[in-house]
């Protein structure tokens, strides 16, 4: 793959996943309570790709404040689990994943 091929693929690799992060936490929460480091390391192994810290830090907030998570401290860190709404949400999107990847190769096609 050419230099300008690969940096287009890893741009908007990043520009997906930083946009749909909400959506990633979201979803990974459903199994278990998550830390912003567990965040970050989730996508580095899922998308080898790192995120800052920053970023992860303003989603779980913007989505706590959303009330679809909530935040409590346990062994010096803050541990994230999904509200009643937040697990509702999340069923939705699962639910509905087939129009969500209809929309986005619709993006693709005239």
């Amino acid at each position: 793959m050419s230099a300008l091929k690969s940096d287009t693929m890893n741009t908007m690799q990043r520009r997906v996943v930083q946009n749909f992060l909400d959506v990633i936490v979201l979803l990974k929460l459903r199994k278990s309570p998550l830390s912003a480091y567990d965040v970050i390391s989730f996508v580095h192994l899922k998308f080898h790709m790192l995120i800052s810290s920053g970023t992860v830090y303003a989603n779980l907030y913007a989505l706590e404040r959303n009330g679809l998570l909530k935040g409590e401290y346990a062994q010096k860190k803050r541990v994230y689990k999904l509200t009643e709404r937040g697990k509702e949400t999340a069923m939705t999107l699962l639910n509905h994943k087939d129009k969500i990847l209809d929309f986005v190769l619709s993006l693709f096609v005239d």
